[in-house]
């Protein structure tokens, strides 16, 4: 499994979506979720009464409480004379009464945020996961495979969090702002004016930090990708690091990688705090001044107490949604950096596309044609040259190379998992790239040198090309395949987990299980890539026995590095340095020309 990492993105990927670009699909993405946004708006929305409400306790507790200032009327009990006594349970009751409220309200918020997060960072996610396995081998090769999952696990979420944690209470704090702005504005005009000057400083310190912070955050996050890069590389391969004791030069190879995301998260919080600090300085700054000029309105008798106490809660009120945008505006350019991340993934294009008017295949007969077919990864690195020949239906095929000659790469040309940079690949007279990409895979089964198994059911890794087989056929595949009689000593028989990678079972009963696949899959064309090269003596004499009956009446491309394991081949080719050094057709065998 590849884990290399590359500071940018791959030749061909499309420039990150940005900005305004990112707002809009997002938004697009959200229309499912329109009607839970508008509640969750509306329900925002209800911050601004109850923090209009919350320091008018004060003011009572005050002016009428306190001093001999009458209660508002609209506050005033019907049929109650007022009294200093009333004004202090009216206080105490708007005291609990907004609170209430606001429990409420936060309750709300918090469940519909959660919902209309969760489900549509589960479809963002199952979408890109779609796609980065459409995504071409090479691609994953040069970016490495950790860059993908950070991309669908932590990214999408990221992403997400734009509509839900930041558009929508960013709509709510400015309305509530505006509300502030009024009721402060009705109770002293000068007062309100002199408050709202800040917010042109705060405006410009936003549009000068945020470009500057996303660029850091996308820095952060490739460098945390190649951290967690090293640590999936290593329990992967976990058994060679121990072999070579080399743990502690691992460790510090993690540290290393770790250590510049560290060193970027700190130059991050740096300028974020520099951000903070301005925004707060500036607040503290409009604060002062409203204080000064209320100070004087209270001594020129223009202003009770009471009065100037409230307006001072509203104006930290009233600051609160400044601040709570410029943090949001903070905390949006890392999901912006994350979101571009996702979509730059999205839109990048695979190497491998279906035609819009691919035909179908049903069963092929398997007859395979190389007409002159070359390949490169790169235009300085040729990997096959000119590469010719042909083989009927029900043909075996020798493969025989040293390696890094280029059997591999043959064998992922006729899978399309790449396509040719020149020539053509007929399977039964037609052009691979006019064939459906599923039903051409559809048409091969593989048994490879390391089997791969996933970490389910042995039936479950059976019936991987055909999850809707019958146990039946699971228990008739792995007979053909000798592999029934070790999975029925097993405690759970068919329904044993076999562990990341199979690891469970030893190296022929994994590759036992992997013919057994083959069996059931029963397709027109086998691959088999060195499938006995790594098992022991009496698991290669039952592998090779089943391997027989498995290639009866098939088209088999059988992989070797020596031409002595072809022995029993109809067509023998030589791969040297990207060529075809011989095409060799054995004497007796069926026709075959090359």
């Amino acid at each position: 499994m590849s884990v290399r990492r590359s500071g940018a993105e791959p030749q061909g990927a499309r420039p990150a979506v940005a900005g305004r670009a990112v707002m809009w699909r997002l938004a697009e993405e959200s229309r499912p979720y329109w009607p839970h946004l508008l509640a969750m708006l509306a329900n925002g929305l209800l911050v601004t009464p109850i923090t209009l409400l919350s320091p008018l306790p004060l003011k009572i507790a005050v002016d009428s409480a306190l001093g001999s200032h009458p209660l508002p009327r609209m506050l005033r009990p019907p049929g109650l004379a007022p009294s200093p006594a009333l004004a202090l349970a009216v206080a105490v009751a708007l005291v609990v009464g907004t609170a209430v409220l606001r429990q409420l309200q936060i309750l709300a918020d918090r469940l519909l945020r959660t919902y209309v997060m969760e489900r549509q960072t589960l479809e963002l996610r199952s979408r890109l996961f779609l796609h980065a396995q459409r995504l071409s081998l090479s691609h994953h090769d040069r970016r490495g495979t950790q860059d993908s999952l950070g991309r669908i696990d932590r990214d999408a979420r990221d992403a997400q969090g734009i509509v839900v944690d930041s558009v929508f209470p960013s709509i709510a704090s400015s309305v509530s702002l505006i509300g502030m702005l009024i009721v402060t504005a009705r109770l002293d005009l000068q007062l309100a004016l002199a408050a709202i000057t800040i917010a042109p400083v705060i405006l410009f310190l936003n549009q000068r930090y945020r470009r500057q912070m996303r660029v850091r955050w996308h820095k952060v996050k490739e460098l945390e990708t190649s951290a967690i890069a090293v640590v999936q590389e290593v329990l992967v391969s976990l058994r060679v690091v121990k072999a070579f004791g080399q743990e502690r030069r691992e460790q510090q190879r993690f540290e290393h990688r770790q250590g510049e995301g560290v060193a970027e998260r700190i130059k991050l919080a740096m300028l974020e705090g520099v951000y903070g600090m301005q925004v707060g300085l500036v607040t503290a700054l409009g604060t002062a001044i409203v204080l000064f000029i209320g100070i004087r309105h209270v001594q020129a008798g223009s202003l009770t107490l009471g009065t100037l106490l409230l307006v001072m809660g509203y104006l930290a009120q009233l600051y609160e949604p400044l601040k709570t945008l410029s943090r949001r505006a903070a905390g949006l350019q890392s999901k912006l950096a994350s979101a571009e991340r996702v979509y730059a993934l999205m839109d990048r294009d695979p190497d491998v596309a279906e035609r819009p008017d691919a035909r179908p295949l049903g069963r092929a007969r398997g007859a395979i044609e190389f007409q002159n077919v070359s390949f490169d990864y790169a235009s300085d690195r040729a990997i096959l040259r000119d590469i010719s020949f042909e083989a009927p239906a029900a043909c075996r095929v020798g493969i025989a190379g040293p390696t890094g000659s280029g059997k591999t790469t043959l064998l992922s040309l006729l899978l399309r998992l790449n396509d040719p940079t020149q020539g053509r690949i007929l399977l039964d007279g037609v052009d691979l790239r006019d064939y459906r990409l599923a039903d051409l895979r559809n048409q091969f089964a593989m048994v490879l040198q390391e089997p791969v198994l996933f970490s389910t059911s042995l039936a479950e890794n059976i019936a991987y090309a055909r999850p809707d087989a019958t146990k039946e056929e699971i228990v008739a595949a792995a007979t053909a395949a000798h592999a029934h009689d070790f999975i029925a000593q097993l405690p759970h028989g068919y329904d044993t987990v076999v562990g990341e990678r199979g690891m469970t079972l030893s190296g022929g009963e994994r590759q036992r299980v992997s013919l057994a696949r083959a069996f059931l899959k029963d397709a027109p064309i086998l691959i088999l890539d060195e499938p006995t090269s790594s098992v022991d003596l009496r698991s290669e004499a039952l592998i090779l026995e089943a391997l027989e009956r498995l290639m009866q009446g098939r088209t088999t491309l059988v992989v070797a590095h020596r031409l002595s394991t072809l022995e029993h081949c109809d067509l023998r080719l030589e791969v040297e340095r990207g060529r075809l050094a011989a095409v060799r057709s054995v004497p007796g065998a069926r026709s075959v020309s090359g």
